[in-house]
């Protein structure tokens, strides 16, 4: 199989899909990886790096979507699904809930979309999502302490002694808490269901745990001089927790930061930024919404990143979708749209399109 490794071009996005390493492995077996020249060098790999593990380095995008299997970071730009082979196959994450139309654009061309962020295994948890959700936890952390620095329009205050409320306690919830409370911050972690956290022995006596719907986030959400959304509905958008008026109320000069914008967010105020602008001030709060916060560290989430999906990119391109997705139930979890048909529950609904059960598009052949 031809796999396609371009150069990421979102703002401020520089992390890169597969590692010299992962494209040894592949072409181990037999596959050929067209890696876009300087698609690594932002992480620190060039192109040397690759070629000398086998890959063919292409002089620009179009050269490195000539193939069966497209493999990048982040979801598809306006400037490149033109480029995609009619028929293809993309695995990256996708976000087609929230941008409805790159959606109705890749189905028009027929795409094969496998989204990174609904990837699953045996127990339900998304393998791929999680080191990155993971990487942006531990950053909101240092990212909103230097937010609350005066210089910076915040309040004046340090972490240590800090109030931080975070919401929502999947993988990225737990490691912000984590990293408030050895900052020593006085922190509360949101909750959906209570009883499903008692027995979680990660989660110390330094972190508090709140049950709470949208009415208990924004009463917390006043007293608090840190807010991290962390709330994220995998293949659709985020539901809105906190409205304009509730950010009014906040104690000026507060933070929030928005871990999962790339669903929308749990404010009406919140709206995507990016590393090279990632902050303004809405109703007196300093929202930081990136889009991509483990680019901040692009080394480590590459390497983190390529580790997670070389094993799904080795079925695919060994085996082909049919037997990948046959093979792996969690791995077909992740085939949002194909052949022109939505193939997600959640991604149909977002778009108001018909969903065609995966055995329908697949498993009768």
């Amino acid at each position: 199989m031809i796999i396609g490794l371009p150069k990421e071009i979102k703002d401020g996005e520089l992390r890169v899909a597969l590692t010299p390493d992962a494209v040894k492995t592949l072409v181990a077996h037999g596959h050929t990886v067209r890696a876009q020249t300087g698609a690594g060098k932002g992480a620190g790999f060039n192109d040397a790096e690759y070629i000398v593990n086998g890959a063919e380095i292409v002089p620009g995008a179009a050269h490195a979507y000539e193939a069966d299997l497209v493999v990048k970071v982040k979801e598809i730009q306006t400037d490149e699904w033109q480029h995609l082979r009619r028929g293809g196959i993309l695995f990256s994450f996708l976000h087609l809930g929230a941008d409805h139309l790159m959606a109705r654009e890749l189905l028009d061309h027929r795409i094969t979309g496998i989204a990174f962020e609904t990837v699953a295994d045996r127990d339900g948890n998304l393998p791929i999502l999680a080191p990155m959700s993971e990487i942006a936890g531990e950053l909101a952390i240092p990212i909103a302490a230097n937010l609350l620095m005066t210089s910076e329009g915040g309040k004046g205050v340090m972490m240590r002694g800090a109030r931080v409320l975070v919401v929502g306690a999947g993988v990225a919830g737990r490691a912000a808490a984590h990293a408030a409370a050895n900052a020593g911050a006085h922190v509360r972690l949101v909750v959906r269901n209570l009883a499903t956290m008692v027995a979680d022995s990660t989660l110390t006596e330094k972190i508090a745990l709140t049950e709470g719907d949208a009415a208990k986030v924004a009463e917390l959400a006043r007293e608090a001089d840190v807010v991290i959304a962390t709330v994220s509905v995998p293949g659709q958008a985020t539901p809105k927790l906190l409205t304009r008026e509730d950010i009014r109320a906040m104690q000026p000069g507060g933070v929030l930061i928005e871990i999962c914008i790339d669903g929308g967010g749990i404010s009406e105020t919140s709206r995507p930024t990016s590393h090279a602008a990632p902050t303004y001030i809405e109703e007196g709060i300093t929202h930081y919404c990136v889009a991509n916060m483990p680019a901040a560290v692009l080394r480590s989430a590459s390497i983190k990143i390529s580790s997670a999906i070389l094993p799904y990119v080795n079925a695919l391109a060994n085996h082909g979708l049919l037997r990948a997705m046959r093979d792996n139930e969690g791995f077909s979890n992740g085939l949002q749209i194909h052949d022109g048909r939505v193939t997600h529950a959640g991604v149909a609904a977002e778009l108001n399109l018909p969903f065609v059960d995966l055995d329908a598009v697949l498993f009768s052949c």
